[in-house]
């Protein structure tokens, strides 16, 4: 009996899983990709002879991965080398303070009692149980699952648990909620932040966001040898399940034929049919026509306003002092409310934007850096206006470079850096407007509005940030091994 033969557009992590599962189950999957290597937004940027990680840095839910890997007969340690981070970030205030967070509740709780009081480490210990007990609430009936309705969704939990269900507090925002654990600002401030690991705004998203506190200190690692090792090591296991890649292979249209996905059409004309397409970039890039109009109408209409944040970022090799840097670093100025209503409200950076800077030749306890260059990404939260209006980095740098020297961190560039503006990672990845996250998570019902994993074109499968069940490396995960059991189950 012939093998199926699926096209997976996109070397996103998303693309990488879906291809692996479809690889395994027998299917003949080639890959896709117009970039040079697989990885999507986990990029790597060369800066002074430096590959610097230019797009996501932090590696949680490992259990992800190992399960991927388990299931295709392999061990993950086998291919990635992870060290546990003790310290999951160093933050700073403009206004003054400086404060850690663990790996162990307990020594967390013990700084924060030292930064805040006694009042706010209790707040701090609640906090960490509620949101363990939202994950547990919704990782299986939701995250690991086939996007449901709500009403499905209640009835996965059980309608015996619907104190569970309301203790995830979807009708609340994620900022009510985190005034009822933190009295001190710059804690609500910190971990309001949690919101912006999938794009949105605290004072929009629903407090259901808490999960992601949880996530983080379940586990992060670091990646030796830097994130895009990920996606290496997920192409190096799809090519032992015997799928095939071809990169710099730029796909202009998805055929359609008899009603259902038929293959893709190649920017130089080239044809290649297929039996089953998974697409594994930003769903918006369908709607608005850029693969044919054939699956135009795949998934609804993307709405620019419903965008979560974007970013301009710096890759640099740079000297630093006056500051202990750690692997991860937050800086922040006083005024929460105001970064966010520049971004999503006003469609701007406000004056003193947070900077999240990873300095990836430190690890998670204190490394001083020495006289040598150091590599570091640099960042800042920018509106998804990509497709609209131009950005000049250099007009936010000294914004940047002041914040940092407020907060008492100097960084000295050595040689020229690359700077990432909305409009760049519009032309990265098109149709996005340069939003990294797919659709923000803004009110109760904004996690189900995304696109699950079939679309509306039999054949025509969805993976990526994009898509359900959401942004990050996990979850993108997570999605491609949805329409890969999706495609396999569907008969």
């Amino acid at each position: 009996m012939r093998a199926e033969k699926v096209i997976v557009v996109g070397a996103g992590v998303g693309g990488l899983a879906s291809a692996i599962d479809l690889a395994r189950g027998g299917a003949n999957v080639l890959v896709l990709d117009r970039a040079a290597a697989p990885g999507g937004k986990m990029r790597q940027i060369e800066v002074g002879g430096a590959a610097i990680d230019a797009g996501p840095t932090v590696f949680t839910m490992r259990w992800v991965f190992e399960s991927l890997f388990a299931d295709a007969g392999r061990r993950l340690q086998d291919f990635l080398t992870l060290r546990p981070a003790e310290i999951l970030a160093r933050h700073a205030w403009r206004g003054g303070g400086q404060l850690d967070l663990f790996a162990d509740v307990d020594r967390s709780a013990d700084a924060i009692a030292a930064f805040a009081g006694p009042l706010d480490a209790q707040g701090y210990r609640d906090f960490c149980a509620r949101a363990a007990d939202v994950y547990r609430t919704l990782q299986e009936p939701f995250m690991t699952s086939q996007l449901p309705s709500p009403v499905e969704l209640m009835r996965r939990v059980g309608f015996s648990r619907l104190d569970a269900m309301w203790r995830t507090a979807p009708f609340q925002t994620f900022w009510s909620v985190l005034g009822q654990h933190f009295r001190d600002p710059r804690l609500q401030q910190l971990f309001g932040r949690y919101a912006t690991y999938v794009g949105s705004s605290p004072f929009a998203a629903p407090a259901t966001l808490m999960l992601v506190a949880h996530v983080e200190q379940d586990g992060v690692w670091l990646v030796e040898g830097g994130m895009r090792r990920v996606a290496d090591a997920l192409c190096a296991l799809g090519t032992s399940q015997g799928a095939r890649y071809r990169f710099g292979a730029e796909v202009r249209e998805i055929v359609v034929e008899k009603g259902r996905a038929a293959g893709v059409v190649l920017a130089n004309s080239e044809r290649i049919d297929a039996d089953s397409v998974v697409f594994n970039g930003d769903v918006a890039a369908l709607s608005r026509g850029l693969l044919g109009s054939a699956v135009k109408g795949a998934v609804p209409a993307a709405d620019p306003r419903t965008r979560s944040l974007s970013a301009i970022t710096w890759c640099m090799r740079a000297r630093a002092g006056g500051f202990p840097l750690l692997h991860h670093n937050v800086f922040f100025a006083e005024d929460c409310a105001a970064e966010f209503n520049a971004v999503f409200r006003d469609r701007g950076i406000t004056q003193w934007p947070t900077v999240y800077i990873c300095a990836q030749d430190r690890g998670a306890e204190d490394t001083p850096g020495g006289d040598a260059p150091e590599r570091f990404l640099v960042l800042i939260n920018a509106p998804a206006d990509g497709d609209s209006r131009q950005f000049n980095a250099e007009d936010y740098a000294p914004r940047v470079l002041g914040m940092l020297r407020d907060c008492g961190l100097h960084l000295d560039a050595v040689g020229e850096s690359v700077a990432t503006t909305p409009d760049g990672f519009e032309n990265l990845f098109p149709a996005s407007g340069g939003a990294l996250y797919g659709r923000a998570n803004h009110g109760a019902m904004a996690s189900f509005q995304r696109p699950g994993a079939a679309s509306r074109v039999p054949g025509l499968y969805l993976a990526g940030g994009s898509v359900h069940p959401g942004a990050g490396i996990p979850m993108a995960a997570m999605s491609g091994r949805l329409a890969a059991a999706k495609l396999q189950n569907r008969n």
